[in-house]
């Protein structure tokens, strides 16, 4: 016999939908709660992590103000106060002969915060990045071997630049200006250098001095200027000199003067200049050298690139007591040995905590 088809009763056909509404409702409740979970994962791939949250870096603008992660968003009104009283400490060795020692371990060290012997905590080598900027003096007073004081600056972008360093630089006129802001690109610093105009005007140094330093501030790493002037000071808004070395030290910065311009023999004015570079270059641990000649110039800068990568970078961390406002005399010496003659920082500003300085 052939089958008979039966026609679905109403009772049956009911009963089909409500089950069939029964799975929907599930599957839809399912689905909600995986999409609750996260974003849906594809077979086989791990889902990417979250965004980090930011770690505020002290040594940046803002230092003591860090933000709240609202799901990826950032909250700047949340704030947690995040301090470093570190004080960097980059030292040059060189024994009686003038070569570097570059073997030392930090209990060689030993370091005099006003006469009392302090702890050291940590000492690197000049693998630590630099953030450069170079006060390139664009002044009337410079005119003699312009072309190649120029060749010679280029020639140390090209030395002393490793891919992990930066370098800006000023031109020092009678408003000292940031020629080129900080780069890792040597030929956008060649190019700026080799563009500069015959020299004209007045020589802003100290203002660009001060400006370099702040500019260079918010930046980790050593920080370094490099001065390639006469040291003659004519137009500067801030005339005071101590005030400028106070600048360089409150803003961790190390000094390197090229004092060129001076091949004629001195007077009573390039004395002084002379005297005031020896001070700000010893005051910050750098150093000042005055070529005669092209061939000098050209080995100034080498030592230069040869001493930043000689370097020791020591760290000193000064007790609360000693955040009170203050320059503090610095003296670091090789404790270990007798025959080895060392070039630091002399001093540092300790600025006082931020409740307390009304900030």
């Amino acid at each position: 016999m052939g089958r008979v088809a039966r026609a679905k009763s109403p009772q049956n056909r009911n009963g089909a939908g409500r089950l069939s509404l029964v799975l929907l409702l599930f599957l839809c409740t399912a689905l909600s709660v995986h999409g609750q979970s996260g974003r849906r994962q594809e077979p086989g791939k791990t889902p990417p992590p979250k965004p980090a949250r930011p770690i505020a870096d002290p040594n940046r603008p803002g230092a003591g103000v860090s933000v709240k992660s609202t799901g990826d968003e950032i909250d700047p009104n949340d704030v947690v106060h995040i301090t470093s009283n570190l004080v960097p400490i980059p030292a040059s060795v060189v024994d009686k002969r003038g070569t570097a020692v570059v073997n030392l371990k930090l209990d060689d060290f030993e370091l005099r915060v006003d006469g009392e012997v302090r702890p050291l905590s940590d000492l690197t080598r000049a693998e630590t990045s630099v953030r450069l900027a170079m006060l390139f003096d664009n002044s009337g007073s410079l005119d003699a071997a312009r072309e190649f004081e120029k060749q010679a600056a280029i020639r140390f972008f090209r030395k002393v630049m490793r891919k992990n360093d930066e370098a800006a630089i000023y031109s020092i006129e009678t408003d000292s200006r940031l020629a080129q802001p900080l780069t890792n690109d040597v030929v956008r610093l060649e190019q700026t250098i080799a563009n500069f105009g015959k020299p004209e005007g007045g020589t802003s140094l100290f203002d660009a001095i001060i400006d370099a330093a702040a500019y260079l501030r918010p930046y980790a790493g050593r920080r370094v200027l490099v001065i390639v002037s006469d040291g003659i000071e004519t137009t500067s808004r801030h005339s005071d000199f101590d005030f400028v070395v106070q600048h360089a030290l409150a803003d961790d910065c190390q000094i390197y003067v090229v004092q060129t311009g001076l091949y004629e023999g001195a007077n009573v004015r390039a004395l002084a200049a002379e005297r005031r570079m020896e001070q700000l270059s010893g005051q910050t641990g750098g150093a000042v050298y005055i070529p005669k000649s092209t061939d000098q110039l050209d080995l100034a800068f080498d030592q230069i690139a040869a001493d930043l990568s000689q370097q020791y970078i020591l760290s000193y961390y000064p007790s609360p007591e000693h955040r009170d406002g203050r320059m503090h005399n610095l003296d670091l010496q090789v404790k270990s040995r007798n025959d080895v003659r060392v070039r630091s920082r002399k001093g540092y500003y300790a600025p006082k905590p931020a409740a307390a300085a009304g900030w």
